[in-house]
């Protein structure tokens, strides 16, 4: 039996990276697909698995998936099963925003950091395009920064088109299996081009928070970077915000909402209408940023049943 991680799956074809280094194109059993399944997909990228290797074919049998630290689903376009998995086992988010060129609305970077916290996703906030802001756009990416800052979230500022601070996106995706994501247009494709030239990705292909339905097939491949670490490719996990949370949940996924809403008068709490709401009086003495509570509202209000 040998061990290794899918880099690439067509949905019935995946290729593994072997322990050893090298690439090798796999199936998996019959019964293993049908097993306690729920998803359309058992085997996604960044999955470690288990398999053995038919030495007249080349070809590798996958019989085992070890267990996933994380993962990103979305709902299947295949009404019997309940999810489609994108991808597993990842480090990382990198989140790009641009302050102008275009906006990037706070909404936008509040439901992409929900979305993380329910896949159990770190994620770190990239101010891109530095060089093309004046005073007012500088002030706000302070402002933005120290929201996010405080709350727990790192943040980082560079310019991909001028190769300012590049260095830092190199240490961070060192040795880490990480998405980039954003809005079309904040300069993912310049980055990643400058960070690994030749790469190619499909990123001008983003789909946004709204636009969850717009690829109903999506097959997921990983980049390996020549200074260590990889990068997880497909226009599913850029844009993100693709799995259920219950109304009920969603203030889990606000961190500093989630610390506050401990000392609400009801165990219930929405934390819109309710006396006695720890939350509401937070954001009133402005330990919660109003922007964060704003699009707990925003998405509260949005969903129906559930969030998608």
């Amino acid at each position: 039996m040998k061990k290794g991680i899918v880099f690439k799956s067509t949905g019935s074809r995946y290729l593994v990276k072997s322990s050893d280094g090298k690439f090798i194109n796999c199936s998996i059993k019959g019964k293993f697909r049908m097993e306690g399944i729920k998803s359309t997909n058992p085997i996604a990228v960044g999955d470690h698995v288990s398999y053995t290797l038919d030495e007249d074919s080349d070809m590798g049998v996958i019989s085992n998936i070890e267990q996933r630290k994380n993962y990103i689903i979305r709902k299947a376009s295949n009404l019997s099963k309940e999810s489609h998995i994108i991808a597993s086992n990842i480090d990382q988010a990198l989140l790009l925003v641009t302050i102008n060129y275009p906006v990037t609305t706070t909404v936008f970077i509040d439901r992409f950091l929900a979305s993380a916290e329910a896949y159990g996703i770190p994620v770190k906030i990239i101010f891109n395009k530095m060089d093309r802001y004046d005073k007012t756009h500088l002030k706000i990416v302070e402002s933005l920064r120290e929201i996010y800052e405080n709350i727990g979230y790192k943040t980082y500022t560079i310019s991909a088109k001028t190769q300012d601070d590049l260095g830092i996106m190199v240490e961070l995706l060192k040795d880490n299996v990480s998405v980039i994501a954003g809005h079309s247009g904040v300069g993912k494709s310049t980055l990643i081009n400058r960070i690994q030239p030749g790469l190619n990705l499909r990123v001008a292909e983003i789909s946004d928070i709204h636009q969850s339905g717009k690829h109903t097939t999506t097959f997921a491949e990983m980049h390996e970077l020549n200074f260590g670490g990889a990068i997880i490719d497909t226009p599913g996990i850029r844009g993100f915000g693709l799995i259920d949370i219950e109304k009920k949940e969603l203030h889990h996924y606000f961190k500093e909402i989630f610390e506050h809403s401990h000392q609400c008068q009801f165990a219930n709490c929405t934390h819109i209408h309710e006396p006695g709401c720890a939350v509401k009086k937070a954001v009133k003495e402005g330990s919660i940023a109003h922007t964060r509570y704003n699009s707990y509202l925003n998405i509260f209000d949005t969903s129906t049943e559930k969030y998608r």
